[in-house]
């Protein structure tokens, strides 16, 4: 498969595997996983972390717990690049930072001692009994985050490949073994979903290797995970909120945000996905209120911000002012992001917008250096889309 689809496998394996159930792990493990994941999900990620620690020490046996640890230790990681949002996932936008430096050597050892163990206690459990579901689950589930992280910041498509293909196969068993876990469907489900979406020579790669497809059934196995309630339920409320963006049915995917706007009032980033998902749908004064609300909300909040997540705050009010004609506001937000740390996609998309506007008001001299930057920072970051509407613009 090509580097791009490997990519997105991968990503997309291990994206949703916090902290799934373990059968095996002690009450207290269990509660402090728990504990942990609302932590991760409020953006309280060193908080997360040192629970994660907490549950590990409660039970040195819980590969959930090690996982836990690994993913939030990947997240940080993820975080600091930028590429946490579903603009990421949309479109072909899903290469990692590639100007940001390396992980901290200590976070990068942190989070490969803490997979090891989750792998190596999940693997054990295998071999001493090839019919426990949850063993395989926990297995395909440490592996699958092993592949996300090769993929983002190993950068290799091949490991994350290989990986990708052992946590689909045992998350595919643990179907087989035990039907009732809808939970292991989440990956499963997303995975095929993925497939799906691919160009059509990689997705009859993907099928000769072995990886299974379906755009609806992939969607279904989602929704099963969320209906089933297991302690994965809000991980896969958040993949289905990618997905249904994917597929336009911005409604669903809204009210999913609100309700995880409620169940975690300190993610900073629901809010922004809520504002982005109403641009997305045409709710051009909404997508306004939402955000200017968000913005206030947090204003006062110290905790680190995503890599770009200012910049993409203002782009992001700056697009819903333009579309619904609010123009010297819409122009303020949009130069005012240019000023701040951000991805170039995020740049590019930005220009696009303030030449859209010059376009509009029949100022060819101001919209062309606009309409040529958006072209060269999208192509350098994997967005062709934006700059293909630029070109289109251009020709105007």
């Amino acid at each position: 498969m090509c580097r791009v689809g490997v990519a997105r496998v991968a990503l997309t394996v291990g994206l949703f595997v916090c902290c799934a159930q373990s059968a095996r792990a002690n009450h207290e493990s269990g509660a402090l996983r728990l504990k942990a994941a609302a932590q991760l999900y409020n953006l309280d990620r060193d908080e997360a972390a040192a629970t994660f620690r907490q549950a590990i020490a409660a039970d040195g046996r819980d590969a959930a717990a090690y996982r836990g640890l690994a993913t939030a230790l990947w997240l940080n990681i993820t975080f600091r690049r930028g590429n946490m949002t579903v603009d990421d996932y949309l479109g072909r936008v899903t290469g990692p930072n590639t100007t940001m430096a390396p992980p901290a050597a200590e976070v990068a050892a942190a989070y490969r001692d803490a997979i090891d163990h989750a792998v190596g206690l999940a693997r054990a459990r295998t071999e001493q009994n090839a019919k426990d579901a949850d063993a395989h689950y926990q297995l395909g589930a440490a592996v699958g985050l092993r592949a996300s992280y090769t993929a983002t910041v190993d950068g290799s498509a091949l490991g994350a490949f290989r990986a990708a293909r052992e946590a689909y196969d045992e998350l595919e068993r643990v179907v087989s073994l035990d039907p009732r876990r809808k939970d292991a469907g989440l990956i499963v489900g997303t995975y095929r979903y993925v497939v799906s979406t691919l160009a059509l020579p990689v997705r009859m790669m993907a099928y000769v290797v072995g990886f299974g497809g379906g755009r609806e059934r992939g969607i279904s196995l989602v929704e099963e995970a969320v209906a089933y309630g297991g302690e994965n339920q809000d991980d896969a409320r958040f993949a289905l909120v990618l997905i249904y963006n994917r597929e336009k049915r911005y409604d669903d995917a809204l009210k999913l945000l609100t309700f995880l706007r409620d169940r975690f009032p300190r993610n900073r980033l629901v809010w922004l996905e809520m504002g982005s998902t109403l641009i997305r749908a045409g709710r051009l004064a909404d997508a306004e209120r939402v955000l200017t609300e968000g913005m206030n909300r947090f204003a006062g909040d110290t905790r680190q911000r995503m890599f770009g997540e200012d910049a993409l705050w203002f782009h992001k009010r700056g697009t819903a002012r333009a579309w619904f004609g609010r123009t010297a506001d819409a122009e303020a937000d949009l130069k005012h992001a240019l000023t701040l740390q951000a991805r170039k996609w995020v740049y590019g998309r930005t220009h696009l917008e303030l030449g859209r506007m010059a376009v509009k008001k029949g100022d060819r001299a101001a919209a062309r250096p606009e309409l040529q930057a958006a072209i060269a920072l999208c192509q350098s970051d994997n967005d062709p889309l934006p700059a293909d509407e630029a070109r289109r613009l251009m020709k105007q």
